[in-house]
């Protein structure tokens, strides 16, 4: 019998550790976790484990040459200036113990989702350790070391040969599941982020459309740095929807980074938890409009893991369940984590706009955005309007 949902989860999610004081931080999935469960919206029938990705299936993306890489950083034996190589043991990517093991771990959680989506088990299934997006064939880059959504959709092209729509919400640029797909026509790739100009990993522009048969079929909406919610919420809404009738795919991914809110300590957008609330209704929206339902959601970004994470995922969640997340967050939750949170944990869902000082430039940052979203999806709406008249 399918299940509507299925959350993949283990508490071994926390062996991807880069260090103590790292902004990248598994915590912020045992302390999700714990927030849908203290309030009764997350049940033991709806959790799944996530099984290890095999070498075969991280090869699917990545090469061998580095898979090995990063198996010997993970036991200590890789000289150090090799790893740099491989884009590890920088600032961003350090060396840790076992960590080809917690990689592939987050990785096979995410074909775990796929194959219970994909078999008819569950109709909808979400991988909060995944999303990690940044991460490159033969290098690791962004606190990414293997990319799961990559690997994930090249698995559900070769076992299920299904079109994919991969949309990143994300504040950074989804580069490396774009790059890996830029010349692939059955892969349409979405990314609304923070443009490149003042952010990592600075790609990203609307001018990225894609190459040889895949042109076309790779879309950047680049906002300004202090996009507040509406112009968020309208950028995604308008591409979304335009982008899902013209590719009409068998299924979606989505990458839920949780780093557009106004708390986020690395990214500079003016967004409150609105917009974390609308990125999963509009999403289950067009996977019951093109997929029959079929949506595999995954995490991402989110460094402010105490205020905004757990709220943010646990929305999609929600969304899924088709339950609503408003008013208080259970006491219980607020006791269990206070104790260890270095700020005052939210008691509520919502955010008030007076908790971020105005943007002056609002009105200008609303008018740019609508330009780039213009410009994003110009070749729609163009090759819309000729259909139209070829009709007519």
């Amino acid at each position: 019998m399918m299940k509507e949902n299925i959350f993949i989860y283990s508490p071994l999610f926390q062996q991807y550790k880069f260090s103590q004081d790292h902004p990248f931080n598994q915590l912020r999935v045992e302390l999700t976790y714990d927030l849908l469960k203290k309030m009764n919206a997350l049940s033991d029938d709806e959790l799944a484990a996530p099984r290890m990705a095999t070498d075969e299936e991280l090869a699917l993306v990545h090469d061998k040459k580095y898979i090995d890489a990063v198996k010997k950083a993970g036991s200590g034996e890789l000289d150090p200036k090799e790893a740099l190589n491989y884009g590890i043991g920088t600032e961003d990517t350090p060396i840790f113990k076992n960590m080809h093991e917690a990689s592939a771990l987050l990785v096979g959680g995410t074909l775990t989702a796929v194959e219970q989506v994909m078999e008819g088990k569950a109709k909808r299934a979400l991988n909060l350790g995944g999303g990690l997006h940044h991460g490159f064939r033969g290098k690791a880059s962004g606190f990414c070391i293997y990319n799961d959504s990559s690997v994930a959709i090249k698995f559900i092209q070769e076992k299920y040969q299904a079109k994919v729509l991969y949309i990143d919400t994300d504040a950074h640029h989804g580069d490396g599941v774009q790059w890996t797909f830029y010349d692939d026509p059955s892969v349409c790739t979405l990314s609304i982020h923070e443009t490149g100009r003042y952010l990592f990993p600075g790609t990203g522009n609307v001018t990225e459309r894609g190459a040889g048969q895949g042109y076309g079929y790779s879309f950047n909406i680049p906002l300004d740095a202090f996009t507040e919610d509406e112009s968020w919420i309208e950028a995604y809404r308008q591409s979304i929807r335009e982008i899902a009738a013209f590719f009409k795919p068998d299924v979606i991914i989505t990458q839920n980074g949780a780093d557009a809110h106004f708390y986020d300590p690395l990214t500079h957008f003016a967004t409150t938890t609105a917009i974390f609330k609308e990125i999963p209704r509009i999403a289950q929206e067009i996977a019951d409009q093109y997929c029959g339902g079929k949506w595999i959601a995954v995490g991402g970004g989110g460094y402010d893991i105490w205020r905004v994470v757990p709220r943010a995922w646990a929305m999609i969640w929600l969304q899924m369940k088709q339950q609503t997340a408003a008013g208080p967050l259970p006491e219980e939750w607020i006791k269990r984590w206070q104790p260890e949170a270095p700020v005052a944990l939210p008691s509520v869902w919502e955010d008030g706009k007076d908790q971020y000082k105005a943007i002056p430039r609002k009105l200008e940052i609303e008018e740019k955005n609508a330009q780039t979203v213009a410009k994003a999806l110009y070749p729609l709406r163009q090759n819309h309007g000729k259909n139209r008249k070829t009709l007519s």
